[in-house]
C-alpha cells in the first residue's frame, strides 16, 4: 500500500511545537523526575498554598469576590453552541496531525501518556467548573486570580491567556493557509492567511450568536469525523471490514507496548497536556450565554470526559492498525490508518477535516483574545479604549487587535521564515501550562472562602476537596518542571518565561502610571450580578479592601 499519502505536512504539533527530532532523548532524561520528587510536591502543596497570596499581594478577603457581569456584552449563545464551543477548543490539527509525533516518540504506550493528561485536564476543569458555576463573570479565570491571588496574578494570567491565543491565531492562520495553497498554488501564503482572519473576525464582529453558528457547525464536522474514524476502526479491528486483520498484535508486535521504555512515556504527557488546552474558552463564552450556571455545568460534566475518549480512543486505533514507526504515522496518523484501510482520495479528505479543524481553532482563538481583553478593560488591566462594544453587544476594537497582531505575526514569518515561526511557537509553548497552575491555586483559595462564606454557591464542587485539589497542583507542577528540564521542551519553557517577566514588568508600569479609577462600588447590584450566579453575601461588604496594600487606583472598576 502508498503510504505516502500526499498530507500537508503543516510543521508544527498544536500548541506545543514540537517535532520529531526534538523527542529523541525523553526516555533519558525524564528519569531526572522520579516519583519521589511527585510526593514531595504533594505534601509540600497543602502548607505552600497558604502563603501564596501573600507572596504574589493578593488578598482572600476581597470584595472583588463579587464582581459583575458587563450588561453590555450579548446573549446570543444557547447550549448547543456552549457544549460544542467546549469540544471545539480542544480538538484541532494537534489530534489530526501532531498526535503523530507523540506515537512516534513512545510507541503504543501513547496511549497512557494520552489518558494521563486527561485526567489531568478533567481535574483542572473541574476545578475551573466549580468557580464558574459559583460566580459566573466576564473574564472566568483571569477574575478568579485577581481575587485568589491579588492584581498582580490577575494581569499576568489575562494577558498570559491573551498572548496565547494571540499566538494561535497567527500559528492557525498560517496552517489553514498552507492547506489552502495545495489547491490554489500561485496564491501567496500571506494572501490566503489574510483572507482567512479578515472572513471569521467579520463573523465574531456581527455577533457572539455568530461566532457560536460557526464553531457549532465547525465542530460538529470535527465530531462526525472522529466517530466515523472510530467506528471503522473498530470494524477493522473486530475483523467485520473487508480484508482486515482482525485484533491488536500491533500494540506488542514491534518492540513491546513500550518500545523506548516508560520514560518516554512518562515524558511526552508533558505535550500531551498541551493538546488538550483549549476546554476552559466555554467558561469565557459563559457570559453570553443564555444560563451561565446551566452551560457550564452541563459542559464541564460530559464534555471534558468526551474529549478524553476521542483523543484515546483515536490513538487507540491508531496504534493498532497501524505499526506505530511506520513513517506515515508521524506524518499524519489518521491519514495513514485511512489509507492501509484502502479508503480512496485520503489526501483530500484529511486535508478538508484538518482545514475545518483549523479554521474552527482560528474562530475560538478570535473570539477568546477579544472577550479576555474586554475582560482585562474592566479593570483597568487594559486600555479603556477597547471597553467600547457595538450596538450588538460586541468588542470589536478588541476583536480587531486581536487580528492585527495575528496578521503581523504572518506577516513576519513571510518576511523571515522559519526563525519567526520557531520564536512565536517557544513564546507561547509553556504559558497555557503557567495559567492552568494559577486556575489550580485560584481554586483552593476560592474554596476555601466559599466555604466559610457562602457555601450554598457551591452547587459544583471539586471532588475529594482539598487533597484531589493539591494532587492536581503538583502534577501541574510536574509537568512545569519536566518542560524546564526535558532538552525537547526547555527553550519553550525559557522563552515562555520571559513572556511571563515582560508581562509582570508590564503590570508594574500598570501599577505605577496608570490612571487612577473614579470610583469603586463596594458591592455589584442585583442587577448586575450574573445571571444564574450566586447573590452577593453580605458578610463581605464588611470585610476590608487591601489588595496589593496599593492605593485606590488598582480598585476594580465596575460598570454600570
Amino acid at each position: 500500500m502508498n503510504h505516502n499519502v500526499g498530507y500537508v505536512g503543516l510543521g508544527y504539533t498544536k500548541r506545543s511545537g514540537l517535532d520529531h527530532s526534538q523527542l529523541d532523548c525523553m526516555d533519558r532524561s525524564f528519569k531526572i523526575l522520579s516519583l519521589p520528587m511527585v510526593f514531595r510536591l504533594l505534601a509540600q502543596a497543602k502548607s505552600a498554598l497558604q502563603l501564596v497570596p501573600s507572596i504574589i499581594g493578593g488578598n482572600v478577603d476581597s470584595a472583588e469576590t463579587r464582581q459583575a457581569e458587563s450588561p453590555g456584552l450579548s446573549k446570543g449563545l444557547k447550549n448547543r453552541h456552549m457544549n460544542l464551543i467546549a469540544i471545539g477548543g480542544v480538538i484541532g490539527a494537534g489530534l489530526f496531525v501532531g498526535s503523530g509525533v507523540v506515537i512516534s516518540s513512545t510507541g503504543p504506550a501513547a496511549i497512557i501518556s494520552f489518558a494521563i493528561a486527561g485526567l489531568i485536564t478533567l481535574l483542572l476543569m473541574r476545578m475551573l467548573a466549580e468557580m464558574a458555576v459559583a460566580r459566573p463573570v466576564v473574564g472566568s479565570f483571569y477574575v478568579y486570580a485577581r481575587q485568589a491571588l491579588g492584581q498582580r496574578a490577575g494581569f499576568a494570567t489575562g494577558w498570559m491567556y491573551w498572548y496565547f491565543f494571540v499566538i494561535v491565531v497567527a500559528i492557525e492562520a498560517i496552517a489553514g493557509g498552507r492547506i489552502i495553497q495545495l489547491w490554489f498554488p500561485d496564491i501567496p501564503l500571506w494572501i490566503l492567511s489574510l483572507g482567512l482572519m479578515v472572513i471569521l473576525s467579520a463573523t465574531n464582529m456581527v455577533s457572539a450568536r455568530s461566532f457560536g453558528e460557526f464553531e457549532y457547525w465547525f465542530s460538529s464536522i470535527k465530531v462526525v469525523a472522529i466517530v466515523v474514524f472510530l467506528s471503522l476502526g473498530a470494524l477493522w479491528i473486530t475483523g467485520i471490514w473487508p480484508g482486515s486483520t482482525p485484533g491488536i498484535g500491533n500494540l506488542f508486535d514491534h518492540g513491546g507496548f513500550t518500545p523506548l521504555g516508560w520514560g518516554a512515556v512518562l515524558a511526552a504527557v508533558v505535550p500531551c497536556v498541551a493538546f488538550y488546552t483549549g476546554a476552559e474558552i466555554v467558561t469565557i463564552a459563559a457570559a453570553e450565554s443564555e444560563d451561565p450556571e446551566r452551560s457550564v455545568r452541563r459542559a464541564m460534566r460530559s464534555i471534558v470526559a468526551r474529549i478524553v475518549t476521542f483523543y484515546v480512543g483515536s490513538i487507540f486505533v491508531v496504534v493498532c492498525i497501524q505499526r506505530w514507526d511506520a513513517e506515515s504515522v508521524g506524518i499524519s496518523p489518521y491519514a495513514a490508518v485511512l489509507d492501509v484501510m484502502g479508503i480512496p482520495a485520503v489526501a483530500v479528505i484529511m486535508n478538508g477535516i484538518v482545514l475545518t479543524a483549523v479554521l474552527s481553532c482560528l474562530n475560538s482563538a478570535l473570539y477568546t483574545t477579544s472577550r479576555m481583553l474586554f475582560a482585562l478593560t474592566r479593570n483597568g488591566d487594559a486600555p479603556k479604549f477597547f471597553t467600547k462594544l457595538s450596538k450588538g453587544g460586541v468588542p470589536r476594537r478588541a476583536i480587531l487587535l486581536g487580528t492585527t497582531v495575528g496578521y503581523v505575526s504572518v506577516v513576519c514569518v513571510y518576511l523571515w521564515g522559519e526563525v519567526v515561526f520557531t520564536f512565536l511557537v517557544n513564546s507561547y509553548g509553556a504559558v497555557a501550562l503557567f495559567v492552568y497552575l494559577v486556575i489550580a491555586i485560584s481554586q483552593v483559595v476560592l474554596r476555601k472562602r466559599l466555604d466559610r462564606d457562602d457555601p450554598a454557591a457551591l452547587k459544583l464542587k471539586m471532588w475529594l476537596f482539598p487533597w484531589l485539589s493539591y494532587a492536581t497542583i503538583a502534577l501541574m507542577l510536574t509537568v512545569i518542571a519536566a518542560m524546564a528540564i526535558l532538552p525537547t521542551t526547555q527553550s519553550q519553557f525559557l522563552m515562555s518565561g520571559l513572556t511571563l517577566i515582560v508581562i509582570l514588568l508590564g503590570y508594574e508600569m500598570r501599577r505605577r502610571y496608570g490612571s487612577r479609577p473614579e470610583s469603586e462600588p463596594t458591592e455589584p447590584t442585583q442587577a448586575e450580578v450574573a445571571p444564574g450566579a450566586a447573590q452577593p453575601n453580605p458578610k463581605d461588604a464588611e470585610k476590608p479592601e487591601n489588595i496589593d496594600a496599593e492605593p485606590d487606583k488598582d480598585a476594580v472598576i465596575i460598570r454600570r
